[in-house]
């Protein structure tokens, strides 16, 4: 998976590549912990994103959690395959997708 971080003032929009899985998503969450610490809105661009595991679920909501203190975070441009799982396991209804 790759990463890639666009900056514009406290908002901060990651597009993800790839697999998003138990390999991944402790770079996911580095990214969102250290890297953009000081993010007050947080944009998941996930349109190239092929799969997501359960440790990137996990990721996802703790992100969502840590936002909801300090600001906002929303998922843009979900594909079918990963809307599926968001759906079968409730996140559709926890994130905000666009």
């Amino acid at each position: 998976m790759t990463i890639e971080i666009k900056r514009n003032a406290e908002e901060f929009t990651i597009k993800l590549v790839g697999r998003l899985d138990t390999t991944t998503a402790p770079a996911l969450d580095k990214t969102i912990n250290e890297d953009i610490a000081d993010a007050k809105k947080l944009v998941l661009d996930i349109k190239e994103l092929e799969y997501i595991s359960s440790a990137g679920l996990r990721v996802l909501l703790g992100a969502q959690k840590k936002m909801q203190k300090i600001g906002s975070m929303k998922v843009i441009n979900v594909r079918e395959e990963v809307m599926e799982v968001f759906e079968m396991t409730g996140f559709a209804d926890i994130l905000v997708i666009e």
